[in-house]
């Protein structure tokens, strides 16, 4: 009882959501934060059971956080969605699943990244996605409009319209609209030697 939506683009990746929060058919928030920030890099978007995604970005972003300091250099943004995808499969495996639907988005030294995630484990890269029950409609609006050489507020505006289109006929939706704009990493060098830096938005 949703929608959620992730665009790639050139510069980076963009993430809507709606606001509303649905208990049956009966509107249980009009405030719902559905797009939860993991780091500069990377966010995820909810659809499905809330208490079930909180808990699972909760202990994603330790997990994440815990290999990085292992190993001594960043996860990917596949690597990230790898992460929170087998978090998904054990509670299936364990016969307690999370009834969720996530859109990980970020940016790597490879540029923007889209990956679907769902209870059953696998993750699939996009140039766009959307989830929950009003993605039929948004799916039309973003077919429209997305294109190769999107740029970072033309995805804004694209997921905002995905986003707005879905809220005019699905009574999950609704509510107002948040986007998140994560822009690409840019290399900066300093004498010889260059490093990674986040690009201000």
């Amino acid at each position: 009882m949703t929608t959620i939506v992730g665009i790639k683009t050139k510069e980076g990746v963009v993430l809507g959501s709606d606001k509303r929060a649905s208990k049956g058919f009966f509107i249980g928030s009009k405030i719902t934060q559905k797009i939860a920030k993991i780091d500069d890099t990377l966010a995820v978007a909810i659809a499905g059971q809330l208490s079930d995604a909180e808990y699972l970005i909760k202990v994603a972003k330790a997990e994440r956080k815990l290999m990085e300091l292992r190993r001594g250099f960043p996860l990917t943004v596949k690597e990230s969605a790898r992460l929170i995808a087998n978090l998904t499969y054990s509670g299936l495996r364990n016969y307690q699943p999370y009834f969720v639907e996530l859109l990980v988005a970020g940016v790597d030294e490879e540029g923007g990244h889209v990956y679907t995630a769902d209870m059953s484990g696998a993750i699939i890269g996009e140039d766009f996605a959307s989830s929950g029950s009003g993605s039929p409609i948004a799916y039309g609006v973003l077919e429209s409009l997305y294109h190769k050489e999107i740029t970072n507020d033309e995805a804004k505006d694209v997921a905002s319209k995905a986003v707005a289109a879905a809220m005019e006929r699905d009574p999950g939706s609704g509510n107002g609209i948040d986007t998140m704009v994560i822009p690409n990493l840019v290399t900066v060098s300093v004498g010889s030697n260059s490093r990674n830096k986040e690009a201000s938005s």
